[in-house]
């Protein structure tokens, strides 16, 4: 049967999908558009499990927020190149994510996929994705995420380009100060906010490379000990929030700058696209070949 433009137009606008893939599944279909929709989730269903084996290292972090400044999302969203990381169906698509992280109050990636991926759709986040691994051709993830809501203090967020994205939930204070503690965290990278939050095996794997060197040494035991007491106030300083140096007044700690302002840390998130990661090193000629096979 002859495939009339308004159906090839109405198949696009439900899918997202280009004019000849959508020309030909209705015509596979016999201008059944439902069918056309259900066979092209299979191919798009495929082609993801396909290309799920490849290195998604690239992407960006995406951050939504309520305007009471109450809640707030953060997430990571990867695909291979920075290319596709800069193109706008992706950038649409992981900025849907974050607002369904931010609406929904979801416990894990997994249950974050089967959400609708615009409310009042029947389109889940994971059905979208597949279908955009199938039209651009990389493979994508929705690698992680974290949702933020404070009853007593404000959340601030502070993203540097896409690649780095933070969420602070602060107590007093102002927003001044709540962006500046974004952006020292977004820069230094400490692993918590204060000594509390320092596993306990962590301090004491420390404490005893410390001791093992100073006894190496030929310290005496009563000065080994000051200077393990010395080393570990040194160590906490450098990853915790509270013990770092305020990046834009070095003579001032971020403990210092709280104070004075009576303001309060509570928990703060950081993610950098990639991190953790193994990137494989490919040759670049057979990566293009492989991009030209479909691969």
């Amino acid at each position: 049967m002859a495939i009339t433009a308004s159906q090839v137009k109405e198949l696009r606008e439900r899918t997202g999908s280009g004019m000849m893939e959508c020309k030909k599944a209705l015509v596979e279909s016999n201008g059944d558009i439902d069918v056309a929709i259900e066979n092209m989730r299979k191919s798009g269903q495929a082609k993801a499990a396909k290309k799920a084996g490849r290195t998604a290292a690239d992407g960006l972090i995406v951050i939504a927020a309520s305007t009471d400044n109450k809640q707030a999302s953060i997430v990571e969203v990867n695909c291979e190149t920075d290319f596709v990381a800069k193109d706008d169906n992706f950038t649409s698509f992981a900025d849907a994510v974050a607002e369904c992280a931010l609406a929904d109050e979801v416990a894990d990636v997994e249950a974050l996929l089967n959400q609708p991926l615009h409310k009042g759709e029947e389109t889940t986040i994971n059905t979208a994705r597949e279908a955009l691994i199938s039209k651009i051709g990389e493979n994508m993830n929705v690698r992680r995420f974290a949702r933020f809501e404070s009853d007593n203090g404000r959340i601030v967020s502070y993203r540097h380009g896409v690649r780095i994205g933070v969420l602070v939930e602060i107590e007093g204070g102002n927003a001044a100060l709540g962006k500046d503690i974004a952006m020292h965290v977004a820069a230094t990278n400490p692993l918590c906010v204060d000594s509390d939050g320092v596993p306990a095996e962590t301090l004491e794997k420390e404490r005893e490379i410390y001791k093992a060197q100073a006894l190496e040494s030929g310290k005496p035991d009563n000065i080994v000990d000051k200077i393990v007491d010395g080393r570990v106030r040194k160590y906490l300083s450098e990853i915790t929030l509270v013990g770092q140096p305020f990046i834009k007044d070095p003579d001032v700690t971020v403990e210092k700058l709280l104070a004075n302002a009576n303001a309060k840390v509570l928990r703060f998130q950081r993610f950098e696209v990639g991190e953790g990661i193994e990137k494989k090193t490919e040759n670049f000629a057979e990566e293009v070949m492989a991009q030209v096979r479909g691969e």
